[in-house]
């Protein structure tokens, strides 16, 4: 069994429902179930008695020592974050509870665990801490891309926190031996990915007519990978990496933001045209930058591909598509996460957090 935090938000609830139909081998799942959590994720697997949902916050030491208690996982796998950027420059405090302190309560009570198993099960034990690309900064245009060795220059909030808890997981292996396994991925996309960052957003706003909002010039560069992919990577890492390393997650797609917005238009113009026969195109419209906005990001997965034999099934083209056409053959989920009526349904049937 292994134990999963973060498991009902996008990459965390994509990994839980890749592990379960890629082996035999049971999880909890542990989720504090804030307005990125949700639990119509994970709706496909109802009643499968492999998979274990509880509600729960990193934060709670004596909630997470109990479950691993109780449980006995081989190994965690930290999905558990805040993780959007825009809102960690609005409200920073989120941030540095979830992902410092909330990262440091989990890392205690896996240590106490840990040093209680039995010499094998302590050998074999893995602690998997899923972090960003964002932890090293940004690249001017021509600079080369981020390796494992790239020193760690956080521009926002929210890198910022993710840094922090990169570096709390490097010291508790390096002072206390604990197990541990980091990966950092550039952006992901792909099914179930909560319509505020920039793919499902032009989705969502371009089918309900509304304005296509790109930032600056939109010529801001990232490194784009299919959730599945990483998922798939992460499973690869957790299996063979080498204790203690950093392995980067990359998907071999560099992309400005405004050519990513015109590929999704594109689609909808094929997939779901207008009415008036016109392209979702004429929705963009050009926003004031966000402070701090890092201007490229870009991933040497290499390593990876190297050390372990891993490297994305999916190019951009063949993954936007799947995305695409996701959103459009789940318009219930998408009405779903705006109207917030999910969470209200969570709150009936998780009251004091009770597991089902």
């Amino acid at each position: 069994m292994i134990f999963v935090t973060g498991g009902a938000g996008f990459i965390g609830a994509n990994f839980v429902l890749d592990w379960l139909a890629s082996t035999n081998e049971s999880l909890i799942n542990i989720d504090k179930l804030t307005y990125a959590g949700n639990l119509e994720n994970l709706k496909s697997i109802d009643g499968d008695q492999r998979h274990i949902f509880v509600q729960a916050d990193i934060g709670d030491e004596k909630q997470l020592s109990r479950l691993l208690a109780e449980h006995k996982p081989r190994a965690v796998v930290n999905f558990a974050a805040e993780s959007h950027v825009d809102r960690s420059i609005h409200g920073p405090g989120d941030f540095i509870q979830t992902n410092v302190v909330g990262t440091f309560r989990l890392l205690e009570a896996v240590r106490a665990y840990w040093g209680g198993l039995e010499a094998q099960a302590k050998a074999d034990f893995r602690f998997l801490h899923v972090s960003t690309d964002e932890v090293y900064g940004t690249l001017a245009p021509m600079d080369p891309a981020f390796t494992e060795e790239h020193n760690y220059e956080p521009n926002s909030p929210y890198s910022a926190s993710k840094a922090a808890s990169d570096h709390l997981v490097r010291a508790w292996h390096h002072t206390y031996g604990l197990p541990v396994l980091t990966t950092n991925c550039s952006n992901n996309y792909g099914p179930l990915h909560f319509p505020e960052k920039l793919i499902p957003l032009m989705i969502v706003n371009a089918l309900a007519g509304k304005a296509l909002p790109v930032y600056g010039d939109g010529m801001q560069v990232r490194d784009w990978l299919y959730v599945r992919d990483h998922c798939s990577a992460i499973r690869r890492v957790l299996e063979a990496g080498k204790l203690g390393d950093t392995y980067n997650i990359g998907g071999w797609n560099e992309k400005a933001n405004i050519e990513i917005v015109k590929t999704v238009c594109a689609l909808l113009d094929e997939l779901r045209p207008r009415g008036d026969g016109k392209s979702y195109a004429e929705q963009i419209s050009y926003v004031t930058d966000r402070p701090g906005h890092d201007r490229r990001y870009a991933i040497d997965a290499r390593k990876l591909e190297r050390e372990l034999g891993w490297k994305p099934a999916e190019t951009f083209e063949t993954g936007i598509r799947k995305t695409v056409q996701w959103y459009l053959d789940n318009p219930e989920w998408v009405a779903n996460v705006q109207s917030g009526a999910y969470r209200d349904w969570v709150q009936k049937q998780y009251t004091g957090g009770a597991s089902a």
